[in-house]
């Protein structure tokens, strides 16, 4: 029986599982719903190519949800398919998480640790011996290029390193974890370095459908592989399928909102406000003429970080002839919410989006799409909410349907070790347990966390 059973091997999976093996006594299964290569060399070239996004309609490694959202389905999870985007929340950003354990300056030493980052490496802040290589492109694409100009020519403040302590908003390069013009995700630099320890077990294709409990203690998983059925024990159950499975997991295992459960037949184990918040950052891609961006080896190049806003003028063609000038909110006040339509493990949980957005989120997104218009010469008609909802998606960011709080936090679901409220042996490192809006991409975040989380369990 293993020590601990990790439930996904994603981005926060793989950086768990691979620091808790580094005690050679103690043993750790990781199982993905997914595949698993048995070897880097073995793992699909466009699965490694940072300027190639595997989410189209044609996709195998994918989970797919109502409202076009998608997840990464394979080791790795969907730091094996995104754009390789490895920006870091500011210190603010950590603000609201209300605890001195998850802090910025708590969390920079893993920042730290975790990357070698090849351009500011011996800066303040930075690293240079850590797994994961960062880089910054030095031949921006036309677009790029032409975006960094324009958004000087508007007296906008150039960053030299988004990543910097305490950089300013501003427009600069971004930082990317890309090894020799290879993605390098979590997968890559954390798990299969480790793969050939006599204590680390990773089994792909297996998907846990639900928690074994006995009374308050979680006991084990059981699981589909294929056609056959299965349940595996261990001592310690972290989940770490991303704040979707993760939630959709603990919900059909009796561990949420009486009513949804009651109402699927499902049995309660413990009621918790599981899936009742969650959050996204809300992106319009401002689309206009010219010429289509040339190739590149990454989706995006710059950013522009503007009163609570990213403006991304991404590489990717997405409609033939026209560029796509993306605006995300980071800090939005609206919320969604993640249910399950059944007990059917088969069935992919719901998220409403509906409330996603609030007045106060429509008018910075409005400001955003005008300032992105002033920046291109673009005439624009107004833009009024119904244009808002009508083309605002998501930037495929879904956090906090497990939110971390103290046990009297009626929307708390895990304290601030990812220990679920009122379960024994029961933990969640993802994005799940994040309490409040990221203010950057989640990459950096969700890697930091793991590390911060293993290097708890470890003590």
């Amino acid at each position: 029986m293993p020590n601990t059973l990790v439930v996904g091997a994603g981005s926060a999976g793989c950086v768990l599982a691979a620091r808790l093996s580094d005690d050679p006594a103690h043993t750790v299964l990781v199982l993905e719903a997914g595949q698993v290569w048995p070897a880097t060399a073995d793992i699909p070239a466009e699965l490694l190519d940072p300027g190639h996004l595997p989410v189209g309609p044609e996709s195998a490694v994918l989970w797919r949800y109502a409202g076009n959202l998608v997840r990464g389905k394979l080791i790795g999870g969907s730091g094996a398919i995104n754009g390789s985007y490895f920006i870091r929340p500011p210190a603010a950003g950590f603000t609201d998480w209300n605890s001195e354990r998850w802090t910025f300056d708590a969390l920079l030493p893993f920042f730290r640790g975790l990357e070698n980052d090849l351009d500011h490496g011996t800066d303040p802040g930075h690293g240079t011996d850590g797994p994961i290589p960062v880089v910054r492109t030095t031949d921006p694409t036309p677009f790029s290029a032409e975006f960094a100009e324009r958004c000087a020519a508007a007296g906008l403040r150039e960053v030299a390193d988004l990543n910097a302590l305490d950089a300013p908003d501003g427009f600069g390069r971004v930082p990317l974890a890309i090894s020799g013009n290879r993605r390098a995700g979590p997968a890559i630099t954390h798990l299969y370095p480790v793969l050939d320890r006599p204590n680390l077990t990773v089994v792909g294709e297996t998907t846990v459908t639900r928690l074994v409990m006995t009374g308050s203690r979680a006991v084990g998983v059981e699981w589909v592989r294929g056609h056959e059925h299965g349940r595996t024990d261990a001592d310690r159950i972290v989940l770490c399928a991303g704040a979707v499975e993760s939630a959709a997991l603990l919900l059909r295992s009796g561990i949420g909102p009486e009513r949804q459960l009651r109402a699927l037949g499902i049995p309660v184990v413990r009621p918790a406000p599981v899936g009742a918040w969650c959050t996204d950052h809300p992106e319009i891609g401002v689309e206009f003429p010219g010429p289509e961006p040339a190739t590149s080896t990454v989706a995006l190049e710059y950013v522009l970080e503007h009163d609570d806003l990213e403006f991304r003028p991404y590489t990717p063609v997405f409609t033939p002839g026209l560029r796509r000038l993306g605006v995300a909110h980071m800090r939005p006040t609206g919320a969604a919410e993640l249910t399950l339509r059944s007990a059917d493990p088969t069935v992919p949980a719901h998220i409403d989006q509906s409330r996603l957005l609030t007045a106060a989120d429509r008018a910075n997104l409005r400001a955003g799409v005008e300032l992105a218009c002033e920046l291109f010469d673009l005439g624009f008609g107004p833009v009024d909410d119904h244009w808002l909802r009508a083309n605002s998606g998501t930037s495929q960011h879904l956090s906090g349907t497990c939110r971390m709080g103290p046990a009297n936090d009626e929307q708390s679901v895990v304290d601030e070790l990812g220990r679920v409220h009122g379960i024994e042996g029961l933990s969640i490192a993802d994005l799940s347990v994040v309490p409040v809006p990221l203010t950057r991409g989640p990459q950096a975040t969700v890697v930091t966390l793991a590390a911060a989380i293993a290097a708890c369990y470890a003590v």
